[in-house]
């Protein structure tokens, strides 16, 4: 019994940490997971590269503050606003520094040295408010902030003032003898208490007070240091924590329970040296707080971490803030988060979260050393191996907090890096130039360890047992791990079951078979050990079933058996396979939704679902329908090529090596949109006026045009700023266009319309955005045309009554006057008519009628044949075709006269013999044809050999010679389905073949 309870505690132990190890959390890849920062700068409209402040009014439109000027963006356009000396309605100082956006609409504008102005939307102008009595403390305005019960606090350089905006008046706060006159920043919290960053630290208000006091840190030193610093920035976080930055001793925050904590790495001096400013602050939706710097970028920290983060320009990436001088955050409606710098904005969409980059840059200590992966490795200790070009390596370990970079030697320095297998050993093998190996637990690197390999570029390498297969530009090489021998086979001309061809891009394991993918196909071995008899699997035209195209790429293999093979020719599927049984592909390719056809890596996530790496962008394939969702920017795709069979899966992610970095795509995180952007008309022009933005419709509103100009420019946009490039388009004016009008791609989406009719339409708009969860946003407008005073109902009654009354009496008066001239008009026309129908009649025989016989000409007859052909059933019409034999003897002996009289007496004997419904035309030459209708073979052979016998007997009479002329004849019978030209052409090959015969015969038609 005692034996049996101590095997079931083993039991349940080794169970409790097999389902431990089960439960471990994937390595997290946060350490490599930055943010993308799209950059706005002065290229994009920006009046100066000094960016001070961002703001979203409630309408979605950003506005940027700048040294040089404010700007209002939608996300593809600019309206700036500057100073204008002789306009009191203009921006009072070209210098913002802070920006608020007030819940009616209006924009609050503080300036550096003139003072607080107001932008109202509904007469797009700007309001400035007086300096000094009944006005803000100074001209010099730091910090806006928004209070409870429409009170805004401003901070200014000598005070603190309050604005209520419900009657638009300022009065003075007063701070009392302990604050300095300067105060750098403001802020009511939930609670109501009043908090001010002064030059000479942080003072509080508690709500229901008049005196502010300076708040205790208690014994943290280092709190203490920062609260009596100048503070330039102050906030409170969803907790209800509040959030300090000072002007040279960092940052700290205050918790529920009034005690105040440093922020890590980022709080006192270092070692004596200040600290840069803290000049705004931002709590990002993950609970992250971003402390932006005057200098070093955004440190970004969460409460309960160890350490904080810092996000900053780096040179050698585009994608990075593009300045380190931090002057305002912004996170707005949709999740974008703007970070206003020194060098222009930069927004960082915070939902796109399925997949993101890694990067190269020498100054980051997690970035590549190359920009262009070319082979991914995860090894038995999952370690990722990333081969990158000029002969360097990247080794992320295991935890995914730190990146080793590695170098190959001699001839593979320079060389791209593009397999990796490990030996039984554990050591890694790499393929490049040649072959290397890398030392598991020192790292040395091992060049040309193979030397018959020097000098070869390996494509591919699959470890199988005891053999490592190597892929190469010439065929397969086979290492034996136990005796160090080297094998070789390659492509034969003469033998179908050796490699398809030697080049060779992928080698996997299926089952006990090798598949090795290359240029021509697929061959497949029974074994590691086979040199030759392969099957092979090839492309074959007319069979949709076969490889779509002979150019493989990567190969895989999921958990319920089913084999996705990449080409480029699409993605080919084989649903069951079975050893030696017939193999049925099917193919998912541009039809199914895939972005393009060219095919590279494909990997199988941990839900069964497909995903390729394409030439132009990543894509998820359901494995059952076979639909494809294409990655996008709202995804968090930045790397926009692929074109190496580079891929892996490691702590269920899938890592797609690219031309510019690595990807890698979190399947089960769906990207959020956030709040889905609303579609909106962002400025509108009338008649070549410009509509104030308070008067711009919102969704369902009537936009009037008035009866001047008949013109209309609505500009719009999907205010969700996540993907501008990727977002496509498209309007209509309903009641006028008939297609939606789609805007070209880079273009600001604009509906223009001119010389509008009056009337009523509705102007619709449609944007589609790009990505796996695609979404149509659309929205419309009622439109009124007004008409112009002439085309007013009244006035069109008015001119029709007037009208009908001037018809009444013109047609009196011209009725007497025409009853006059009636009769003899009539007489004249009856006249006319009868001579112009004669003339008409003439010119219709003559367009008709061939001169020289009489006969219809050839235009004419195959007008008229082809009306027959149309009418009559098959074997129901005949067509007779006539030549005169030996026709040029006849010309050459007597003359082309004599020629011409033969052709007048042929045509005479075919008149005798046509009945009234039969056409005869000269078709050409010494060629007469007959078209017979209602005559069958027989009856039109018969009539053939009567015209022939005639001719036979006739003589022609020319000057003094008697001329005898015979014919041959060929009859066609009309077939069913025959073309005229058909059917001309198979008489015709019978009148050659009563040539052939000896002339002066008939033949009928096959």
């Amino acid at each position: 019994m005692r034996t049996f309870l101590l095997l079931a505690l083993t039991g349940w132990l080794l169970l409790c940490r097999a389902g431990m190890a089960m439960a471990a959390p994937a390595a997290s890849w946060s350490a490599f997971d930055t943010p993308w920062f799209t950059h706005i700068g002065i290229d994009e409209g920006l009046p100066h590269s000094v960016t001070t402040a961002v703001a979203q009014d409630r309408n979605g439109l950003i506005w940027i503050g700048t040294m040089g000027g404010l700007v209002r963006y939608d996300g593809y356009r600019m309206q700036r606003f500057d100073t204008d000396g002789k306009k009191a309605s203009a921006l009072p100082d070209s210098y913002v520094r802070s920006l608020l956006a007030l819940p009616d609409g209006r924009i609050l504008v503080g300036t550096n040295a003139g003072g607080l102005a107001v932008f109202d939307p509904a007469t797009n102008a700007f309001h400035t408010y007086p300096i000094g009595p009944n006005g803000t403390s100074d001209a010099k305005i730091y910090d806006l902030s928004q209070g409870r019960d429409g009170i805004v606090w401003i901070a200014t350089d000598r005070g603190v003032d309050r604005l209520d905006t419900h009657t638009d008046t300022i009065r003075h706060v007063p701070l009392g003898k302990r604050l300095a006159p300067r105060n750098f920043s403001v802020f009511e919290d939930r609670a109501g208490n009043l908090w001010v960053g002064n030059d000479r630290g942080l003072f509080e208000r508690m709500a229901g007070t008049r005196k502010f006091v300076r708040p205790s840190a208690n014994d943290d030193a280092v709190s203490t240091t920062v609260l009596d610093d100048q503070i330039w920035s102050i906030t409170e976080d969803r907790e209800g924590r509040i959030w300090a930055g000072s002007g040279q001793s960092g940052a700290v925050y205050r918790d529920r329970s009034g005690r105040w904590h440093p922020v890590p790495d980022f709080s006192g001096y270092d070692a004596g040296a200040r600290r840069p400013t803290v000049r705004a602050m931002l709590e990002t939706d993950d609970g992250t707080m971003w402390i932006g710097t005057d200098g070093a970028g955004i440190v970004a920290y969460r409460v309960g971490a160890a350490t904080s983060q810092h996000i900053d320009h780096d040179p050698a990436r585009a994608s990075s803030l593009p300045g380190n001088t931090v002057r305002g955050l912004l996170e707005d409606a949709t999740g974008n988060r703007w970070v206003a710098t020194d060098l222009g904005v930069a927004r960082s969409n915070g939902h796109a979260r399925t997949a993101f980059a890694v990067l190269s840059s020498p100054l980051q200590p997690r970035a590549l050393a190359d920009p262009n992966v070319h082979g991914i490795y995860v090894d038995n200790q999952n370690r990722v191996w990333l081969g990158l070009g000029m002969g360097k390596i990247d080794l992320i370990p295991a935890d995914r907090e730190h990146l080793r970079h590695l170098h190959l030697g001699g001839s593979q320095a320079h060389r791209d890096v593009q397999a990796f297998a490990e030996g039984p050993d554990g050591s890694i093998w790499v393929g490049s130039q040649g072959m290397a190996r890398i030392d598991p637990k020192t790292f040395a690197v091992h060049d040309s360890v193979l030397p018959e390999l020097d000098n070869k570029p390996v494509l591919t390498l699959l470890r199988a047992g005891r053999y490592l297969l190597i892929g190469t530009y010439e065929g397969v090489y086979r290492y034996d791990f136990r005796n160090g021998r080297l094998t070789h086979f390659m492509h034969q001309p003469n033998d179908p079951h050796s490699l398809a061809s030697d080049t060779v891009r992928q080698i996997v394991q299926v089952g006990d078979e090798i598949w090795y993918a290359t240029t021509r196909g697929i061959s497949i071995a029974k074994s590691a050990g086979a040199d030759t008899g392969f099957r092979s699997l090839r492309h074959h035209d007319g069979d949709a079933e076969s490889l779509p195209q002979n150019y493989v790429g990567g190969i895989a293999r999921d958990a319920r058996g089913r084999i996705w093979v990449s080409t480029f020719g699409g993605l080919a599927v084989i649903d069951h396979y079975r050893p030696n049984a017939p193999v049925h592909f099917r193919v998912i390719n541009q039809a199914q939704g895939l972005a393009s056809d060219k095919i590279n890596a494909v990997l199988i996530d941990d839900d069964g679902a497909a995903w390729v790496s394409m030439s132009n962008g990543l894509a998820k394939i359901d494995p059952d329908t076979g639909h494809a969702r294409n990655l996008g920017i709202r995804d968090g795709l930045h790397i926009a090529s692929y074109i190496y069979i580079a891929a892996a899966k490691a702590d269920g992610r899938l890592l797609f090596g690219g031309l510019g970095g690595l990807s890698v795509v979190r399947p089960r995180v769906q990207s959020d949109d956030g709040a889905k952007g609303r579609l909106s008309i962002t400025a509108a022009t009338l008649n070549g006026h410009d509509v104030p933005p308070a008067e711009l419709p919102h969704s369902g509103q009537t936009l009037t045009v008035d009866r001047s100009g008949r013109s209309l420019r609505a500009e719009f946009a999907l205010l969700d700023y996540h993907a501008p490039r990727e977002t496509a388009y498209s309007y209509r004016m309903q009641g006028f266009d008939e297609t939606w009008t789609h805007t070209p791609k880079g273009t600001p989406p604009a509906a223009i319309y001119t010389n509008l009719p009056h009337g009523r339409y509705t102007l619709q708009l449609r944007a589609r955005t790009h990505g796996m969860y695609p979404h149509v946003v659309t929205t419309s407008f009622p439109v009124v045309v007004r008409p112009l005073w002439y085309e007013t109902l009244p006035f069109r009654l008015a001119i029709a009554v007037l009208a009908l009354l001037l018809i009444f009496v013109l047609v009196h008066l011209r009725t007497l006057y025409l009853r006059r001239q009636a009769q003899r008009l009539q007489q004249q026309v009856d006249e006319r008519t009868r001579d112009l129908q004669a003339a008409n009649l003439r010119l219709d025989q003559l367009a008709g009628t061939d001169e020289l016989s009489g006969l219809y000409n050839r235009r004419r007859f195959l007008e008229l044949a082809e009306e027959v052909r149309a009418k009559a059933e098959s074997g129901h019409a005949c067509m007779v075709l006539l030549d005169l034999d030996r026709f040029k003897q006849v010309n050459d002996t007597y003359g082309h006269l004599a020629g011409d009289a033969a052709i007048r007496a042929v045509a005479s004997v075919i008149r005798t013999h046509c009945r009234e419904t039969d056409l005869a035309a000269r078709f050409g030459g010494e060629e007469l044809v007959i078209c017979l209708p209602d005559s069958s073979l027989e009856q039109s052979m018969q009539m053939a050999e009567r015209i022939r016998e005639t001719l036979a007997q006739t003589s022609i009479h020319h000057q003094r010679s008697r001329i005898t002329v015979t014919v041959s004849i060929g009859v066609a019978a009309l077939r069913e389905g025959e073309s005229l030209q058909q059917w001309i052409s198979r008489a015709d090959a019978a009148l050659y073949a009563a040539k052939d015969s000896g002339r002066n015969r008939c033949k009928a038609a096959s």
